[in-house]
């Protein structure tokens, strides 16, 4: 038994232990007492260590839980050499220390700096549902092509891949963490001079798809997150606390508790699942003991988090309008806690509509048969006459914020939106109208579309903005003639008062260039949805070709 007197401030007491493997000797320490959860806190690479993170383990400690702490081969106190280690090895020297010094009843919460965010992935991979949640400090995750590759010297093919542009993207890591559903926690630093931002973005969507997650902001520290919790006592606590706070039920609790104090008398909830294909929140498909089944949407994201008071009050207010609205099939409202006063995240319950979302790339008649509904829906809706006005539209995009590839065509088409919007007619508007909004029942002849979904945006504009998402939707989608092609398909159902030339094509790329350079990131969505053949590569292909196409088309 090692007393840790030699930190300021910190009493811990703590074990060392050794564990035998791959032919190494793997150095750790253990401290806190069994039954709670077994924290894994695993460092990073160069010079990493245990050493710097035992702060953190006499935290959690403090706090009730189990810690771990171990040096991976060639660092600190273990054996071998760092040009030997691999994240492949790494990997399995957790998964040993793991199985030797974490009670197997315990439930198990993983914590990794830097190298070591994909060890976490490659471990929920690994222990499933037993990992009750995850901590993520300035995290990397690597191409497949890396994983067995030794480091080297930092000449191999190991740095070759990883120095890839893009390569990370990838990552079997980002899948992993997207349908991991525990408590979710990313510790992001102020300057971060080794992970690039949009890989924390990646990692950040990824967790925000189903886990319990929050984003711990550290705006004065730098990449070296395991120094920065060993100097700082109170970001220490924080990142512990948020770990560890209603583990019992994932980190769900109180969410949990809300659902079901809006229930009917006597109801409960017997099944909950994730539904596929959301972006900007989760959703949960919530089966209750007498069949009814509801619709649970939650924003974790920070961006629609923050924004959440206004988005969900006017669902909750749009909901309410459309109940008697023939001809717009909308969810019914059950409860909404926009400011999250009572749940984990801010939530709106509502009623499940039947029906799919459909963006299968069928034959050429069954594509144009959804087309056609697709166009035919979206008329009637812009038909609704509120007796009082949603929001003026906002633009998602502006010509000092849009990023775009290098090339003549996307420098004509930010010019484009440089320009006064044009005059229009106003009309209500969805504004997040595509396919993976819309529910469909039937098939062939029978085909309906049965239910439009997420009316968090609904706002007062010109038809030519839903027409304009469709569109994009579409030719990302099913390629870039059935974006162009859209605007005939609402004018042959019905649609009119839309913007000619010059007008309709500042609307169709308002919308356009609001994808750039990020249309990638619908890849994970409609990967979802069974789209994998919705790569990055082919949505900016797509994305690039559609543009094109309006500049000639309309400019």
């Amino acid at each position: 038994m090692i007393r840790m007197s030699e930190l300021p401030g910190i009493t811990c007491e703590y074990d060392g232990f050794v564990c035998a493997c791959d032919g190494e000797r793997i150095s750790g320490v253990s401290a806190g007492p069994p039954g709670r959860a077994t924290v894994v806190l695993l460092h990073g690479a160069g010079n990493g260590s245990k050493e710097r993170l035992l702060p953190l383990l006499a935290e959690f400690a403090a706090h009730g839980a189990h810690a771990l702490a171990f040096d991976f081969s060639g660092h600190g106190d273990s054996s071998g050499t760092l040009a030997e280690s691999s994240l492949r090895r790494r990997y399995g020297q957790a998964v040993a220390v793991i199985d030797a010094h974490a009670p197997a009843d315990d439930p198990l919460v993983l914590v990794g700096f830097s190298m070591s965010g994909q060890t976490v992935a490659d471990l929920v991979r690994h222990y499933g549902s037993r990992v009750a949640a995850v901590g993520l400090c300035a995290p990397a995750v690597y191409a497949p092509q890396a994983w067995a590759e030794p480091f080297d010297d930092g000449s191999g093919r190991f740095s070759t891949i990883i120095r890839t542009p893009g390569g990370w993207r990838t990552s079997p890591a980002l899948e992993v963490l997207r349908a991991f559903e525990g408590r979710a926690v990313l510790a992001v630093p102020g300057t971060d001079a080794v992970i690039p931002p949009e890989v924390t973005e990646a990692v950040q969507d990824a967790l925000s798809a189903r886990a319990q997650y929050t984003r711990l902001e550290l705006p004065d520290a730098g990449h070296r997150l395991g120094p920065w919790f060993r100097d700082h006592a109170g970001d220490r606590r924080e990142l512990a606390g948020a770990l560890l706070s209603g583990l019992e039920d994932r980190g769900w609790a109180a969410t949990r508790g809300w659902v079901a104090d809006r229930l009917p008398p006597g109801r409960e909830v017997t099944r909950a699942r994730p539904l596929s294909g959301g972006w900007s929140a989760q959703m949960r498909g919530l089966t209750l003991d007498d069949g009814r089944e509801l619709v649970l949407r939650t924003f974790v994201k920070p961006f629609f988090r923050r924004h959440a008071p206004g988005l969900l009050s006017r669902e909750a207010s749009v909901l309410g309008l459309l109940a008697g609205q023939r001809g717009v099939p909308a969810p019914a409202l059950v409860a909404v806690d926009a400011t999250a006063e009572h749940c984990d995240h801010p939530s709106l319950l509502m009623s499940r509509l039947p029906g799919r979302v459909r963006v299968d790339d069928e034959d050429g008649e069954a594509l144009d048969r959804r087309l056609d509904l697709l166009a035919a829906q979206l008329v009637r809706i812009h038909a609704v006459e509120p007796e009082e006005r949603p929001r003026p539209y906002e633009a998602w995009t502006s010509p000092h914020r849009v990023r775009t590839p290098a090339g003549s065509s996307w420098e004509r088409a930010v010019d484009v939106i440089r320009r006064d919007p044009p005059p229009y007619r106003g009309r209500f508007l969805h504004r997040d109208y595509h396919p993976g909004n819309v529910l469909f029942t039937g098939d062939g002849e029978g085909l309906r579309v049965s239910g439009v979904v997420d009316w968090v945006e609904t706002s007062w504009g010109p038809a030519d903005l839903d027409v304009a998402h469709c569109s994009t939707a579409l030719a990302l989608l099913h390629g870039p003639a059935h974006g162009l092609a859209f605007r005939n398909r609402y004018e042959q159902q019905g649609g009119h008062g839309l913007a000619d030339g010059p007008d309709h094509l500042y609307w169709r790329l308002l919308d356009a260039l609001a994808y750039s350079p990020d249309a990638a990131k619908l890849a994970g969505p409609w990967g979802e949805l069974g789209r994998t053949d919705l790569t990055p590569g082919v949505l900016g292909e797509r994305l690039s070709a559609y543009v094109g196409g309006l500049l000639e088309r309309y400019g």
